[in-house]
């Protein structure tokens, strides 16, 4: 196997069309497009989605070649997201990098995008110190709240998830009923940082000890500012920072229950996060708390690495490419891939 692996990944699973160049695991190149026609219409329309990212692929690959500074042909290999995802979306990346791959006579590497959240703990940033096998990863995005055991790069088992709605989605439609714009979850973050946690309880939802809902708590969320909003119209405007502290804490302490169960369950005290919604602070917060209270190892991703980007994509092509895990040129995308 050579010594000098440059991998290019590719992800265009959602509406981030993302490029990166990763050289013996360290970051040469990581770019990001993204979508902000979605803004207005509140959410995520896959068919203007697939449209931006056919119009933003050749641009954004080749800045993140000209960035690495590296000519194409001084590719390993392609890596890319196969799915989970939005099809048309999976498709364009898809299709280019089993193009590109044909063409530079490279081999071709399929990625699960959860698996990349979690593996992006493995790139090298000069500093961080990486995970220790075994240990529990909870992935929580816009699409997809998990708690996973990960017992080698490949070897992962899912221990919880959720059964309705992820906890990225709880974020951004509560932001929506607040009168927030999308992409809401950031902004309840920002607002709470000054808000109260404890002024409004609501209840967490209860389902078994490793899984997750949280359709129930979005509604509650709706009938209780529409209880108050009948009392008092300026009651959002008045109270949005305690309404935001007092729906994160919710969330994330419901989150650390999860984790917590986890723990106590397998014994395993090394606990890392990825997906979206680890740029949350609370959870972020959290974590480092639960270091010191338990005796926990926490590993806490790059804010580059928790949103969707193509870094975490390579990774996982690099760690593939070593085991030479290549696939063929009839692969297809696949909106839900499993595992």
């Amino acid at each position: 196997m050579q010594e000098n692996i440059y991998i290019l990944g590719i992800e265009s699973s959602c509406d981030d069309t993302a490029a990166a160049v990763l050289h013996n695991s360290k970051v040469r190149s990581n770019v990001v497009a993204t979508q902000k026609i979605h803004q207005e219409y509140g959410g995520v329309v896959p068919e203007l989605a697939s449209r931006a990212h056919q119009q933003n692929i050749v641009p954004v690959i080749h800045q993140a070649l000209r960035e690495a500074n590296i000519d194409k042909k001084q590719l390993s290999a392609i890596a890319f997201t196969r799915g989970p995802g939005l099809m048309g979306s999976l498709l364009v990346g898809t299709s280019f990098a089993k193009s590109l791959a044909m063409g530079l006579d490279i081999p071709l590497i399929d990625v699960n995008h959860m698996q990349a959240h979690i593996l992006a703990h493995f790139i090298d940033n000069g500093d961080n110190e990486m995970p220790q096998f075994p240990f529990l990863a909870m992935t929580i995005s816009g699409g997809h709240t998990q708690i996973v055991k990960v017992s080698s790069h490949f070897d992962m088992e899912i221990l919880g998830q959720t059964i309705d709605d992820a906890v990225g989605e709880a974020f951004d439609k509560s932001a929506k009923i607040l009168g927030l714009p999308y992409p809401g979850g950031p902004l309840i973050d920002k607002f709470a940082q000054t808000g109260n946690p404890k002024r409004f309880p609501f209840t967490k939802p209860k389902v078994g000890p490793m899984d997750f809902s949280f359709s129930g708590l979005k509604t509650a969320v709706l009938y209780f500012v529409q209880r108050e909003v009948k009392e008092n119209p300026d009651f959002v405007k008045e109270n949005l920072e305690d309404i935001c502290a007092s729906l994160q804490y919710t969330i994330v302490s419901y989150l650390m229950d999860k984790i917590k169960n986890a723990v106590k369950e397998t014994g395993i005290k090394e606990v890392a996060i990825g997906g979206g919604v680890s740029a949350n602070s609370g959870i972020r917060k959290a974590l480092r708390d639960a270091e010191e209270k338990y005796g926990w190892k926490t590993h806490i991703p790059k804010f580059e690495y928790c949103t969707d980007n193509a870094a975490m994509i390579a990774i996982v092509g690099e760690l593939k490419y070593k085991q030479q895990l290549f696939t063929g040129l009839d692969v297809s995308a696949n909106a839900r891939m499993k595992f």
